[in-house]
């Protein structure tokens, strides 16, 4: 959250819950979203303008933060009813003195709530996501921000499909907030100057563009203006959604991330790491993945490798779904959760009837892992071999031939579970376990 000048400053009117003034010579408030919600807005000194309830708007403004002008965009969420069951995620790093009597004073508040998900905390920081009623679930964050350490945490909401997202609430100390490699508590996190450079989803669509500009030009490009356009995320995730020109990644566990770690003798590593053999003070590495996290995570790592022109995408995929919806993006996007797979309208519901048709017809990229033809959904499915589990694409014949199983060896494994339909999640290992062997 940027502090920001502002005069005219906007505070409530008393005699309304949809209006608001603006009012002349008050600087250096905390400006919110939130503070814009419902209102129509009339600019003081002579100057007027409104702003629709369900509509948003634009202006500028100085932040104190970055020293200059900024682009301001307001707007009214969608609300959700005290029933209906959303999903919330956010992150902060910032040092916890005693994270254990913090994780204590958490799940105090939960108490009597109806959430479920994961939220781990640690000396590094908070990492959350979690589904509920909107009360409850709203309730919880705001809870969260009113501790100053937390008061200025990106917040990401989006609908819940079918109640809850997640089975159970895991709420508790974890040694690493993401997991990779031999953990990330040694990393240094807290030091901003460390992490990459935070591009808002309006600065990322730009250089976006720039950089695909630049591919489909018939011009050399100069070694100066070289772009690496980064995924951090598995592969898997980039079957069924991704920027256009991200390169797959080959990695099926983040903890096994090593772009730009390679070394020269390690020819196979090389050929697929997009980092390999890059001028690491010219290029510009533009990292994204689902909410921010990762990338801030590797970022870190990058930097102690000697890259110097290191770029996040603010609040990850998602974040950049409901700010610019579906431009530059191909497909849907992965999620770690119940629901597994969304479409860019679940970020951004006014996305338009062309963009939405051009969505349904951009998934040649999206290839069944069986026969390798097209899928018509973008949604992975896991392997019904108990002992297998793989998360794979699959058509719709493939799923029938193979009862639901990702090769002919599985088919054959002693513990099937049966072929789900539609949009069914297999339930926990142990439902399962007893499962009597398959007859050929």
């Amino acid at each position: 959250m940027a502090l920001i000048t502002l005069s005219p400053l906007l505070s409530s009117t008393p005699n309304s819950a949809k209006h608001a003034l603006i009012q002349e010579h008050i600087t250096h408030q905390i400006f919110t979203s939130l503070h814009l919600h419902r209102h129509k807005i009339h600019g003081g000194g002579g100057r007027r303008f409104s702003w629709d309830y369900q509509e948003r708007f634009n202006f500028s403004a100085f932040s104190s933060s970055t020293g200059g002008w900024i682009d301001v965009v307001a707007g009214a969420p969608k609300e959700y009813e005290d029933a209906e069951f959303i999903v919330v995620n956010f992150y902060r790093f910032v040092f916890v003195q005693n994270p254990e009597e913090e994780v204590l004073r958490h799940l105090s508040f939960m108490q009597g709530r109806d959430i479920h998900g994961r939220i781990y905390l640690n000396e590094q920081g908070i990492n959350a996501q979690y589904s509920g009623p909107s009360k409850d679930a709203l309730a919880y964050v705001e809870w969260v921000k009113e501790d100053h350490r937390f008061s200025d945490i990106l917040i990401q909401i989006s609908p819940a499909t079918n109640g809850h997202a997640f089975p159970k609430l895991k709420l508790r100390y974890k040694p690493s907030l993401v997991q990779l490699g031999e953990g990330i508590s040694h990393l240094p996190l807290l030091d901003q100057s460390m992490r990459a450079t935070p591009l808002t989803p309006s600065e990322w669509k730009s250089k976006l563009e720039r950089v695909n500009n630049i591919d489909n030009s018939l011009d050399t490009v100069n070694s100066t203006t070289n772009c690496i356009l980064l995924d951090v995320r598995n592969g898997y995730e980039w079957d069924v959604g991704h920027f256009q020109g991200a390169q797959r990644p080959d990695v099926d566990c983040f903890r096994s991330t090593s772009f730009g770690l390679s070394s020269e003798s390690q020819t196979e590593v090389v050929a697929s790491d997009p980092l390999a053999n890059v001028d690491r003070e010219k290029t510009d590495v533009l990292m994204y993945c689902t909410g921010g996290i990762r990338c801030d995570v590797y970022s870190t790592i990058l930097r102690q490798q000697g890259f110097k022109n290191l770029y996040t995408l603010k609040g990850g995929v998602s974040h950049y779904l409901e700010k610019e919806g579906s431009t530059g993006w191909v497909g849907n996007l992965f999620v770690f959760d119940g629901r597994l797979s969304l479409p860019p309208s679940t970020y951004k519901p006014e996305t338009n009837a062309d963009t939405i048709g051009k969505q349904k017809t951009s998934h040649s990229f999206a290839k069944c892992h069986v026969c390798g033809s097209h899928v018509s959904e973008l949604r992975h499915r896991n392997c019904a071999n108990l002992d297998c589990n793989l998360l794979f694409l699959c058509c719709l014949k493939c799923v029938e031939d193979m009862r639901g199983c990702c090769c002919t060896n599985c088919t054959s494994a002693d513990r099937i579970r049966p072929v789900l339909r539609g949009h069914q999640r297999y339930k926990k290992w142990h439902t399962y376990r007893d499962l009597e062997p398959v007859e050929g």
